[in-house]
This record gives C-alpha cells, structure tokens and sequence, in this order.
C-alpha cells in the first residue's frame, strides 16, 4: 500500500487539477497544457516528474489514466478512476467534472482531512457522477490513508450496496450503535468495526430509508464534511446576443427587398452583375 505524501504534493496536485479544469474550458489540448503547466509548479515536489511521465503516455496513447496507474506510489487509485471514466467515449462523465473532483479532494486533504470525511466525499462522487460501485468501491478501498480495518469494510460495503440501506451499514459501524448495545447489556463482540463517531451515527440512523444524497447533505451540514462540486450548465444566454443580431440583419435584408419590389424597382440583374462580368469573353 502507498504511502501518504507531503502536504506540499497535496498542494501542488489541487493547483495542477484547477489549472487543467480552467485551461480546458478554452478547448486547448491536454497535452499543450500538461507541458506548460509543468513549469508552473514546484520543483520541489514529485508532481513535475509525474507529469513527465503521463506527457510520455499521452504522446503515445492519448490517455493519462494508464501513466497515473503506474505511478500508484504517487496518484491514489480513485485519482485514476475518475481519470479513465472521464477518458471513456461515452461522454456521461467528463474530464471537467473529474478534475473539479479531484480539485477539491487535493484541498481536503491539504486541511488534514479525516478518513471519514474523505470516504463520504469519495461514495458521493461515485453517487453524483453515477459511476460504477464495484469498480469505485475497490479504488477507494485501496486509498493510504484507509487502514486495513477501513479497507476490509469497504469492501463489504461493495458487496452490501444495493441490499442494505447504506445508513444502516454507517449506522451499525458508528460509536453511537455501540453505546446503544453497552446500554441495553448486549455485547459488542463480533459487532463493528466502529469506524465512524457518534455524531455520524445518529445522523446516519435518522436518514434510513432515505436518497443517500440527504445523508450527505446532513454530514456536511452539523460535522462540516467536504461537498462534492457540482459543474455549472453551460450559460447558452451568451451566444444568444451575437445570434439575434444576426438574424436581425438578415431579417433588415429581407425587407429591404420586399420594399423594392412593391415598389417596382427591384433589379435582379445587379446579383449577378459582378459574375457576369468575370465570365471569359466569347471567341469570335
């Protein structure tokens, strides 16, 4: 398993995720921007070096996702996930949405984040972005910062989605179901693992049978957890402006000629005057 980094690399990967997501909106090549961006970047840091080796990867493959699975010592491997989800030709889950995912996760753990916090940030990506459990699940799991309690639980949360209400598996592993078992005498043996505080518990308990979605929302609100960002629709009132007044000069055209023409004066030949002119010359 990995090793966490340095805050310093947390940093500069935030920066790199939202240059990438600003940059793209101006539809400039992702290679053009990772060669560039690289000189903007610590040299201090690992992420220069990283970049070099997923340039190599996408001169010859097109992708990033493959180079960034490589380097796992470096990138986590939902890092990755989102990456190779967003390079899909399919197009439900783009590459602007993933860096602003990964964007905000880099800034998480840049602040300490806890594990609790950085697994219901990562389970509402996957639920948002309506990606594959079984698959997201697994690069979860496989995150440094997930011991191997954490991660054996994961993984049966993988095997448990779909089945048992996903409060209720918070729930049963929250400190608060464990007090209520030492309150009502029962033993704690073979219950758990508790991974999550008392606050998670009760909060998970009173969203049962409810979107996760609305759990979400709830940890964010009363334990401050990260939100997922939601990418902003295109503004189609931009290009309204420049289309209308097109449409008006048409439109001024086409009166114009109605106008000479109920006038009597409309002159046909003048449209292909200038063509006429530009025919050879007849042989004699």
């Amino acid at each position: 398993m990995a090793n966490l980094l340095d805050q310093s690399e947390y940093i500069e990967q935030g920066y790199l995720f939202q240059l990438l997501r600003e940059r793209l909106a101006e539809n400039a090549p992702m290679q053009e921007l990772l060669e560039q961006i690289k000189y903007e970047l610590l040299t201090t840091t690992n992420l220069p070096l990283a970049i070099d080796y997923m340039l190599t990867e996408l001169k010859h493959s097109g992708l990033m996702s493959p180079a960034m699975l490589r380097l796992s010592h470096y990138f986590t491997a939902f890092q990755s996930y989102l990456i190779s989800q967003a390079e899909q030709e399919t197009g439900r889950f783009t590459m602007g949405a993933a860096l602003q995912a990964l964007e905000a996760e880099a800034k998480y753990r840049t602040a300490g984040g806890s594990p609790q916090g950085l697994f219901f940030y990562h389970f509402e990506v996957l639920c948002r972005s309506r990606l594959n459990y079984d698959k997201g699940l697994t690069a979860i799991s496989n995150d440094p910062i997930y011991d191997l309690t954490w991660k054996k639980w994961i993984l049966m949360l993988r095997a448990q989605i779909g089945l048992v209400d996903t409060a209720d598996l918070i729930f049963l592993a929250s400190e608060d179901y464990r007090d209520k078992l030492i309150a009502a005498g029962e033993p704690v043996e073979g219950k758990g693992p508790f991974l999550f505080g008392t606050r998670e518990g009760r909060i998970a308990f009173g969203n049962r049978r409810k979107d996760p979605l609305f759990l979400f929302a709830a940890m964010q609100r009363h334990l401050g957890y990260p939100k997922v960002p939601r990418t902003k629709p295109r503004d189609e009132n931009r290009d309204l402006i420049p289309q209308l007044a097109r449409r008006i000069e048409r439109l001024e055209s086409r009166i114009k000629l109605m106008e000479e023409e109920r006038r009597g004066g409309l002159d046909i030949t003048r449209f292909y005057e200038k063509h006429k002119n530009n025919l050879p010359p007849l042989d004699d």
